[in-house]
């Protein structure tokens, strides 16, 4: 029996191969959706083959950009456009970080916390090391006496990058000293240490680590180009600014770098040469931007205007540099901002205004030498819900669809009702505060001063634990796949650069 299956074996491995016809794709509903799934399918078999080593690596973070922030600003995005297009249902719609064809979930917990915070998740992406909640580039360890030995001390993305020759540069709608811009260049212990005023009190200053504003300033090898707000911890107290020890950091800049120029609106930056030497320090407003709907256009740039500058900048100032390249970090911190009042309008403004800001960067830059990652650094607890029909005002009540699972009692105007009878809105929060600031509960969901209802009361709505997701192109995106801690993205960067 054995022989006879040893002989069997043999002919058929001589005999030729069987060739048979791949299956026919067929069904008789081969409408929009068909076609457009086929033609997505062959965007996606279209291999691109970057080069292994970037010139360039953009970070850019939506703070608090969760994926239901994801999905809401597509909608919001398609319902209400901002270049010139028709205003659709929106769900079909594409932000600009949609078709970049590599994506990972990122986890997002701190060292000590399951929910983080924008210190805590930047450090792990400037640094490459995770560490507590609150704490700025400094180890999971460490604490106020760490400041002494700052040669101990996790280096940052942009130290490193300087010590290269690499020119960097940072743009946020948040203040500079805020927790994301200041992950870029700063290292303390407690986030709030800002600048010299209240929220650093004078017995924590004699640990001997430098406010965060100081350590802008003495920045080894100084930022190229700064776009932000926080002005007042930069300015002395009485002169326009916050800080007790009667230091003018605007001015010690402009000692430390005669070349550069600083400017605190946007006539001053609209005026400046992106082209031009010596770097550029732009501080818009007192406190952190405006949002996108209060912006006066000649107070504060746009978020995207500001990537554009920042973009020219650096190419020239990285070619001035015999061509070693540039790190930059753009935040659309703001999200984040609207989320904690509980403001669904501006936190959907802000992503989109932020999704034009990476549509800049795309279209601006060669992806064959620039690795661009779009993230953010945590989630937020804004929910979508309640079986709203296809194109229902994503900021609205909800208007059911009729026919699929969940159908309830509705108003007289067709919005579907909770068990007390009430309207639901198709966004909501798992938390904040229950008592909305003056009338926002009795403006219509849409209005841009509404303020969401939430499952529990307190005083501010908070972070969510989810992942989010880390979008890639450019030079080694393919190391973005699956599901990453938050700390991998600086050394997919550093591999980016050939960084061993």
């Amino acid at each position: 029996m054995k022989l006879r299956s040893m002989m069997l074996a043999s002919v058929l491995a001589m005999s030729p191969a069987i060739v048979t016809a791949a299956p026919v794709l067929d069904t008789p509903v081969q409408d929009e959706w068909w076609q457009g799934g086929r033609a997505a399918l062959d965007a996606r078999m279209k291999v691109v083959n970057r080069p292994k080593r970037a010139k360039n690596v953009i970070l850019m973070v939506g703070d608090g950009m969760g994926v239901s922030t994801l999905t809401a600003a597509r909608i919001f995005d398609g319902q209400h456009p901002i270049d010139g297009r028709k205003p659709g249902p929106g769900e079909e719609n594409d932000l600009a970080w949609d078709r970049m064809a590599n994506t990972a979930l990122v986890k997002t917990y701190n060292t000590n916390a399951q929910v983080s915070d924008s210190a805590g998740t930047a450090s792990a992406m400037n640094t490459g090391v995770k560490t507590r909640i609150g704490v700025i580039n400094m180890g999971q360890d460490h604490g106020p006496e760490a400041c002494k030995t700052p040669e101990k001390l996790p280096r940052s993305f942009a130290e490193i990058a300087k010590a290269q020759g690499m020119a960097v540069g940072i743009v946020s709608t948040t203040r500079l000293t805020h927790a994301t811009p200041a992950a870029v260049f700063g290292h303390v212990p407690v986030r709030d240490w800002e600048g010299a005023d209240r929220a650093y009190p004078a017995a924590a200053r004699a640990s001997g680590c430098a406010d965060l504003a100081s350590q802008f300033v003495s920045f080894k090898g100084g930022i190229d180009v700064t776009l932000a707000g926080g002005g007042a911890r930069f300015l002395p107290a009485g002169s326009g600014g916050m800080r007790d020890d009667g230091r003018n950091l605007i001015t010690e800049w402009q000692q430390r770098w005669p070349t550069g120029q600083f400017v605190a609106d946007s006539k001053g930056f609209r005026a400046l040469a992106a082209t031009g030497t010596g770097p550029v320090l732009g501080l818009f407003n007192p406190d952190h931007l405006n949002f996108e709907h209060d912006r006066k256009d000649d107070a504060e740039p746009s978020l995207p205007e500001l990537t554009r500058f920042a973009l020219t900048k650096l190419a020239a100032g990285a070619k001035a540099r015999g061509g070693k390249g540039y790190y930059l970090m753009i935040e659309g911190g703001r999200i984040d901002h609207a989320h904690h009042a509980s403001n669904p309008y501006r936190a959907l403004k802000e992503a989109q205004m932020f999704s034009a800001a990476v549509a800049e960067v795309l279209k601006s830059v060669s992806l064959d030498e620039t690795l661009v990652l779009v993230t953010a650094d945590h989630s937020h607890v804004m929910t979508i819900a309640g079986y709203p029909e296809r194109g229902n005002d994503i900021l609205g009540f909800i208007k059911p669809a009729r026919d699929g699972e969940g159908a309830g009692p509705t108003s007289p105007e067709g919005f579907a009702l909770d068990d007390r009878g009430q309207p639901m809105t198709t966004l909501s929060y798992a938390n904040g505060p229950f008592v909305a600031r003056g009338l926002s509960r009795l403006l219509p969901p849409n209005d841009p001063n509404y303020l969401a209802n939430k499952t529990y009361g307190t005083s501010g709505e908070s972070h969510a634990g989810e992942d989010v997701v880390l979008f890639a192109e450019g030079p080694r995106a393919d190391l973005v796949r699956g599901v990453m801690e938050q700390n991998l993205i600086f050394h997919i960067m550093a591999e980016a650069l050939g960084w061993r």
